[in-house]
């Protein structure tokens, strides 16, 4: 095992996260803009008002894409094992 190896590892493991997290922090921020919007445009300013539409939004954005990140998961998973024989060998 090399020094190569365990950056391709980490440059993997990182941008295999931001892939995971990026439809859940999308969808938090396209709510909150809109919902601080609307709270600018109504001068509504009440601070509770943005965390129930953020919830439910991520919550749906994890149903839809959620096979994905698991199937993104798994086959990284799946690719660190293979690897394991390569890294451990002579």
């Amino acid at each position: 095992m090399n020094d190569s190896s365990v950056i391709e590892i980490a440059v993997r493991m990182m941008t295999v996260t931001g892939e995971l997290a990026a439809p859940m922090l999308v969808t938090a921020l396209a709510i909150g803009l809109a919902v601080a919007l609307v709270q600018s445009v109504t001068s509504i300013q009440e601070i509770t008002l943005t965390f129930v539409p953020k919830m439910a939004g991520v919550a749906l954005a994890i149903v839809l894409a959620g096979h994905w990140m698991l199937s993104s998961l798994v086959g990284f998973t799946d690719q660190l094992f293979q690897m394991v024989p390569q890294l451990v060998g002579p």
